[in-house]
């Protein structure tokens, strides 16, 4: 009897990449791996969105836009190249207005993407409709998404198949195209018999030879199990990686799930020892970057606090970032609460940075004592209706700290009133900041705002953690301590980058007069010093010294965690001195300004 051919995408070098290494990955290292698996056989691949789009500008200082390029290029001219995209968010955490939404699905086909699968993570087919057809009419095959997880413990009301198949009933009603439909379960938290269930009801109501899709990752170690339901329910293809971007919090590996349908009815359609010398050769390209820990293993308590893969570790590698990583199970163990409490909004990007977020801030600042925006605009109804209501408490809670109201309007409409959002908006900064105006920068500038701007002047910064070898160590720069505060110097020629800002040194020997480099702040009753509640890095500084300010003023914007926290005065005054720069990354109770 004929095997069944099953379509497998390679996601290696997208969620593999996201998964594991929190999407910091360099393009030219990774390269030879896609041609490697080219030669395997592999000719569907997801090279880009989601994570993969912003933290290029973010963390990597490369253009997105190049990327897709240069992925083309490795990957040959009838590669199946797909990206992610968020409905109305696109490849950002905030939603867009129509103008943004059209511009990117223009901007994916003419940097070379084939197909944009398109999902909502509060499954509100209204966020699909006007996403979905743009892709369509930018001249790109659509594949439309329901998402799933499983729901914490004691919950119920949506997450079953009966959900899943409305959804996908409303995606029909409202006559979306599409060119094919994916179930996605970017936390694997489904459970076998609701995905064989899903899958099943799907493949009847879908008309006879739509392309049927299945997503899930390792992460509660339910991956193999699910994808085999899948199949056998009628799905025609599924997601899967490549050592070393498999397993743990990434998705099944490609031989793990060949073997595992060896004397099955299903064929992957791969040359498996072609395959086993694609992983050797994408081993040795990422040998030298860092293995979170937490990437390789099986995470038994997630489907408590369904935290998706790929924003695990992103979340994590961020959590290193600002020296608080002691604080991650803590963040996990809060989640449920959360997830229960927001309305049942799938944990998948953008709705599991919000859940992250939300328990974040519950840990570090006391339960609801301070609201994420997202999270907060997330139950007030701004990015769409939740799956159920959320909790009415939560709700006035969110409304009271963001002064604002909840909402059953349509988020495009309300995006399309904002000024600082849209095309205009975007080209406003582009002119500020004396930056060509291009359909592409419009797009980093609208979905990146300040981060892209800097990596369009030029002031871009490489996080990419990697591991030096011994023989390679080499000091790039020095902390220098002075009293309480901190400083970052490296040398430049005669140069001198201190915080992050450069200036011209000289240096020679002996002492000369000089001045003082710190002032001693004097301790009396009539100053007061401003201090970091928690670590960041420092976004923005609002005020100078000699500014007066009221107390309740925001005088500085730090950021942790993707997340803009106002510091505020805690009273009326004069600012004395600021005791920070732009960029720098501060610790809890660091110094930030005084004010007398």
């Amino acid at each position: 009897m004929a095997k069944k051919a099953i379509k497998v995408m390679n996601l290696s070098f997208r969620d593999g990449f996201q998964s594991i290494y929190g999407a910091r990955v360099l393009t030219k290292d990774y390269l030879p791996a896609i041609e490697a698996a080219r030669e395997a056989g592999f000719n569907h691949f997801e090279a880009g969105g989601g994570a993969m789009f912003q933290s290029l500008y973010f963390y990597c200082n490369e253009d997105a836009f190049k990327a897709m390029e240069a992925f083309r290029e490795a990957a040959g001219p009838e590669a199946n190249l797909q990206t992610l995209a968020r409905g109305v968010n696109v490849v950002g955490l905030d939603s867009q207005p129509r103008d943004i939404i059209r511009l990117h699905a223009k901007l994916f086909k003419k940097h070379g993407i084939t197909t944009i699968r398109n999902f909502d993570a509060l499954n509100d087919v209204n966020n699909l409709i006007y996403s979905g057809q743009s892709i369509v009419d930018a001249g790109l095959k659509h594949e439309v998404v329901v998402t799933m997880m499983a729901l914490p413990r004691g919950c119920k009301g949506a997450h079953d198949a009966k959900f899943y198949t409305g959804v996908l009933r409303n995606i029909l009603d409202a006559e979306i195209p599409f060119s094919s439909v994916c179930f996605k379960d970017a936390s694997g938290t489904s459970t076998p018999a609701i995905v064989f269930e899903t899958i099943k009801s799907a493949r009847k109501m879908l008309p006879e030879g739509t392309h049927l899709r299945f997503h899930t990752h390792e992460t509660a170690g339910c991956s193999i199990l699910c994808h085999k339901a899948a199949l056998d329910a009628g799905a025609d293809g599924i997601d899967l990686a490549m050592a070393p971007v498999s397993g743990g919090t990434s998705h099944a590996d490609i031989v793990t799930m060949w073997h595992a349908l060896r004397g099955t009815e299903y064929d992957l359609g791969v040359d498996i020892d072609k395959v086993l010398e694609a992983e050797m050769i994408f081993k040795d390209c990422m040998k030298d970057y860092f293995f979170p820990p937490e990437a390789q293993k099986v995470e038994p308590l997630i489907p408590f606090s369904p935290m998706p893969g790929g924003a695990l570790t992103a979340n994590t590698q961020m959590m290193r970032d600002n020296n608080i990583m002691d604080k991650f199970t803590d963040v996990i163990d809060a989640m449920g609460e959360v997830v229960k409490k927001g309305g049942y909004g799938t944990s998948v990007t953008p709705v599991s940075q919000f859940y992250f977020q939300q328990a974040f801030n519950n840990v570090m600042f006391g339960p609801w004592k301070k609201i994420a925006m997202g999270y907060g605009k997330m139950v007030l109804g701004y990015y769409g209706k939740t799956p159920v209501e959320p909790d009415p408490d939560i709700v006035s809670i969110s409304s009271e700290q963001l002064n604002l109201s909840p909402t059953k309007e349509i988020p495009m409409d309300i995006d399309g009133r904002n000024p600082e959002k849209g095309i205009e908006a975007a080209k406003k900064m582009l002119t500020e900041n004396k930056i060509e105006i291009t359909d592409e920068n419009i797009f980093i500038a609208a979905t990146c705002k300040e981060k892209g701007i800097a990596f369009l002047k030029g002031e871009g910064k490489v996080m990419v953690r990697k591991q030096k070898r011994q023989t390679e160590q080499k000091a790039e720069g020095y902390t220098v301590s002075i009293g309480n505060h901190k400083y970052s110097v490296s040398f430049d020629g005669d140069n001198a980058i201190v915080n992050g800002k450069k200036y011209n040194v000289s240096v020679k020997e002996g002492i000369e007069e000089t001045k003082a480099l710190v002032s001693e702040k004097d301790e009396t009753a009539d100053s007061v010093t401003i201090k970091a509640p928690m670590p960041g890095s420092v976004f923005k500084i609002l005020v100078n010294a000699g500014d007066a300010v009221d107390e309740g003023d925001v005088v500085i914007i730090l950021e942790a965690m993707k997340m803009e926290i106002e510091i505020k005065s805690a009273v009326s005054g004069t600012v004395s001195s600021v005791l920070i720069t732009p960029g720098q990354q501060i610790t809890a109770g660091q110094d930030l300004i005084s004010i007398n």
